[in-house]
């Protein structure tokens, strides 16, 4: 009969018949943990998370640092207002009288270059941002006659923009150098510097672009600011460049918004009442009321959805009556230059859902309807 090892026969056989050896407990004592000295013995179960929960000094000390950043930053900020004089004048005549502002720069100062190209792009300036890298391999073809530079670097030593300058003087185009070296290789190849000063970071390491870059978007915005106040560029033409969002709403007319020509639903002030609940029906968008108007054509009334609801809940159900006997008389209206918001605070004043809109002479010219307004999100 065949054997097979590992496996015990009858009666506690081992292989080949042999009785197996029975094992025997250790009497050998196990050594035993000794806490290490200065920590508890762990107990029983899972270990316990450390704890994220700071403590009071600690958030402290937290909040005091970063006051202490902000406070850094705003004093770099405020240090700048005596350093504005001649040079920020001429840099402000450059770019006013440019054909496009190109602004430059790498790194953290770069970033701080795209929102000012962004900033005077918004407010009628002429601007793009050119990337120093990609200038050298081609896109210098963005800058044209007429163009002026804004070059952004805190040292004034950054390769990528100092290696520029040469194309830049051979194309007989200006440099503005924003930095806080005016003895920079920057600042010396170019027509007009703006000397932010030597700024101290706010940062442990004193190395990190806090403060510096700072002060560079404040005086970008205000080179920006006094372009814009010395142009002849107002809330009109700056709605011409913001027609969406918040701001958009917020520079909005009437006329851009209200239901005119064959959306403008109107009457004579001799027509049935069944004449008007029609053009109601009828007028695209179903607006919830009507403009009633005179022989010239000027506004003398309103009726609206509410209006025919009183005079069915009054038992008034005469569709062959005038209008102009069940019409709202003197009704409130606005010209199709008021702004928006302006409108939308009338109404909301007055709780109406409908706003007639007249031209100089009191001629219906359209009607503002609350679900436009909702549309458009003034609501």
């Amino acid at each position: 009969m065949p054997s097979f090892v590992g496996l015990a026969g009858p009666g506690g056989l081992g292989v080949q018949g042999r009785p197996m050896a029975r094992a025997t407990r250790s009497t050998a004592r196990k050594p035993r943990l000794r806490a290490i000295p200065g920590h508890a013995t762990p107990a029983a179960g899972p270990t316990p998370p450390p704890s994220s929960v700071p403590s009071q000094d600690e958030r402290e000390a937290t909040l005091a640092y970063a006051r202490s950043v902000l406070e850094a930053e705003a004093q770099a900020i405020l240090g700048l207002m005596g350093r504005l004089g001649d040079s920020f004048l001429k840099a402000l005549e450059l770019v006013r009288d440019s054909v496009q502002t190109v602004v430059t720069g790498v790194g953290k100062a770069g970033l701080i270059g795209q929102k000012l190209s962004a900033t005077l792009a918004s407010t009628g300036i002429r601007s793009v941002f050119l990337h120093p890298t990609e200038a050298v391999h081609g896109d210098l073809g963005r800058v044209g006659r007429g163009d002026v530079i804004l070059a952004l670097s805190n040292s004034g030593a950054t390769e990528e923009l100092v290696r520029l300058l040469p194309s830049f003087r051979r194309m007989g185009t200006p440099v503005i150098a924003i930095t806080g070296d005016a003895e920079s290789p920057l600042a010396r190849g170019a027509d007009v510097v703006l000397d932010i000063g030597r700024i101290e970071e706010a940062c442990p390491m004193g190395m990190v672009p806090t403060a510096s870059t700072a002060a560079l978007h404040a005086i970008g915005d205000a080179l920006a600011m006094a372009v814009l106040r010395a142009r002849p560029f107002g809330s009109a033409e700056y709605a011409l460049l913001h027609p969406g969002g918040k701001i958009g709403r917020s520079v909005m007319r009437v006329f851009e918004l209200m239901r005119s020509g064959p959306s403008n639903p109107v009457v004579r002030d001799n027509a049935k009442l069944s004449e008007a609940v029609v053009v109601m029906t009828n007028t695209p968008g179903r607006p919830g009321a009507t403009n009633v108007v005179d022989r010239q054509g000027r506004l003398v009334g309103i009726f609206t959805d509410g209006d025919l609801r009183r005079l069915v809940e009054q038992g008034r159900t005469d569709f062959d009556m005038p209008i102009r006997e069940v019409m709202g008389k003197r009704p409130r209206c606005v010209g199709p230059e008021v702004l928006v918001l302006q409108a939308t605070k009338l109404m909301r004043e007055f709780r109406v859902d409908q706003l007639p809109v007249v031209d100089a002479e009191g001629k219906s010219v359209g009607l503002l309807d609350v679900q436009d307004l909702l549309a458009a999100r003034f609501f």
